[in-house]
């Protein structure tokens, strides 16, 4: 909430008013009756929370299910970015759509405009994209574009520079010529041949970054899972692929499935394209889209398989086992993410990810922050389970 009512030593008369707030109208006779800016705050409050659907937006939700007129959810949208700040806005915005069922709010030009924009609320807009209508199209395309250039300006750099870094530094070299020659590292190396007289290092020992293999691009395949539990794995899903595809070392493909299977690897350089040709919720058809990533792998022991999925699968669960095995045996690094998302650990089927993690396919929980990381260490070839544990992820280890 705002420093106003958040700032602590409180006098009593101020610690009384902010429990009141807490706890509603019904602490009136204990707490005292609220005026001004606090009692504009507690109407917003109690729009979305009150239990009685007393209030206005509360009323309609739950008389009529359209949540509200447009003018009184405009308002609303008004007050509560007034009185509170973006984190707990959009906090309140994510309650709204749950709580009241406040489609309209994405269905109005005039209310997107009002609206902070986040990933909850992207992912909302892609699972409503076929019913907007065509004069609010626009409109909700310029709220995910701010959305994802804000994710792209937050996001792109650490997620370069990882990848990057991972493929330039994945194998050293020992004998290398003087243009790949790695200074730091070979100074560190030889620090103990100091030679004092001189006032210079006698380099026993180079260290030079890996030369260019004669092998292809990295290819990074980014298997998708778009029922609606996975929304905001989409949304950071398609920003990272986006960045990796302007990566001219590494070649990426995105795929998105529910129980069908559309292969987006087209849209890659324009995310707010990609994430409208989305179509969030449906069932799952897990093996499927595996296999359809198996059939566009050229050389496995060069690629890395991220599948995003809850693992609730609705398909056939052993097909799908037959053909982790396969991957993996080929060569294939394929991991998978029970979601990527701020969230943490999420619900997910934890008899598969075992059985998964039995043969050598790993599942964790991944945030946004921890991505790029996970994609350094994997082009690197590294323990993926070690890397996790590292990180303090949530892990599914096999027997």
């Amino acid at each position: 909430m705002s420093e106003s009512i958040a700032a602590a030593p409180l006098p009593d008369e101020a610690r009384l008013r902010r429990w009141r707030l807490v706890l509603g109208g019904d602490a009136e006779s204990a707490c005292g009756k609220l005026s001004g800016e606090m009692a504009e705050m507690d109407q917003a409050l109690s729009a979305l929370y009150d239990a009685d659907g007393k209030n206005g937006l509360g009323r309609s939700s739950r008389q009529d299910g359209r949540g509200g007129s447009a003018p009184s959810v405009a308002r609303w949208l008004g007050d509560i970015r007034k009185y509170f700040p973006s984190s707990v806005v959009q906090v309140m915005q994510h309650d709204a759509l749950e709580r009241l069922n406040l489609r309209d709010m994405l269905l109005q030009p005039e209310m997107l405009e009002s609206v902070q924009p986040d990933v909850h609320l992207v992912a909302s807009l892609i699972s409503l994209s076929h019913v907007i209508p065509a004069s609010t199209k626009e409109t909700a395309r310029m709220v995910v574009r701010k959305v994802v250039d804000a994710l792209l300006k937050q996001l792109e750099e650490p997620m370069r520079s990882a990848v990057t870094g991972a493929l330039d530094r994945s194998q050293r070299n020992r004998r290398p010529r003087h243009s790949e020659i790695d200074w730091n590292r070979t100074i560190r190396a030889n620090l103990r041949h100091w030679q004092p007289d001189y006032r210079t290092i006698v380099p026993e020992r180079l260290i030079g970054y890996g030369r260019k293999s004669r092998s292809p691009q990295r290819e990074v395949v980014l298997c998708i899972d778009q029922s609606g539990s996975m929304a905001a794995s989409v949304v950071y899903s398609s920003i990272f692929g986006a960045v990796m595809a302007s990566l001219p070392a590494v070649a990426t493909k995105l795929v998105v499935f529910d129980t069908a299977i559309v292969d987006l690897t087209e849209q890659l350089d324009d995310p707010v394209e990609l994430l409208f040709g989305v179509q969030l919720g449906g069932g799952t058809d897990i093996n499927g889209a595996v296999g359809y990533c198996q059939s566009i792998i050229r050389e496995p022991a060069n690629t890395i398989l991220v599948l995003i999925s809850d693992l609730y699968e609705g398909g056939v669960e052993a097909n799908l086992l037959r053909r982790a095995a396969e991957l993996v045996a080929s060569g294939v690094q394929f991991i998978t993410l029970l979601a990527l998302s701020d969230e943490g650990a999420p619900s997910y089927d934890r008899a598969l990810a075992a059985k998964l993690a039995a043969l050598g396919v790993p599942s964790f929980a991944c945030t946004p922050d921890a991505f790029p990381g996970l994609m350094a260490a994997a082009i690197r070839k590294e323990d993926v389970n070690a890397w996790a544990a590292g990180q303090g992820l949530l892990a599914t280890r096999g027997r």
